[in-house]
């Protein structure tokens, strides 16, 4: 069984962003819901498909776990037809390191699997230091 959370996790300069957005656009031919791709700025929003809602989080002042939860929260109960959100620059909108956010994993898990949505996030982070409980979630 595929999480419903899932992480593409790497160095900077490592493609990631790219596998990405790659995959939201390859997504968004076949998504039965709604496909929303959130980033901390406006550089991609050219490069995701038009079926997807684009959302810079930068205009909404969230900077931390807690608000991004509260955000994706937000949005989930606005709209029960979303079936995927990716998830572009996490580290950078939170300002934590993966190793600090155990209980944000666990309960973005939840929401996941509450909402039957699935969440890809791109984690900036070097992945010979990564958290034991996240190595089920990269893919």
């Amino acid at each position: 069984m595929i999480s419903m959370v899932q992480l593409i996790y790497g160095t900077k300069g490592s493609g990631k962003t790219k596998r990405l957005l790659e995959m939201v656009n390859k997504e968004a031919e076949t998504a039965q819901g709604d496909v929303i791709f959130i980033d901390d700025d406006k550089r991609y929003m050219y490069d995701v498909r038009h079926q997807v809602r684009f959302v810079d989080v930068s205009e909404y002042s969230v900077d931390s776990e807690e608000k991004l939860y509260g955000f994706i929260c937000g949005m989930l109960a606005q709209n029960f037809d979303i079936s995927a959100i990716y998830l572009d620059a996490f580290i950078h909108i939170v300002k934590k390191q993966p190793e600090e956010m155990e209980f944000f994993f666990k309960t973005l898990i939840q929401l996941a699997e509450k909402n039957n949505v699935k969440l890809v996030l791109n984690v900036s982070a070097d992945p010979a230091v990564m958290p034991e409980y996240l190595k089920a979630f990269v893919i």
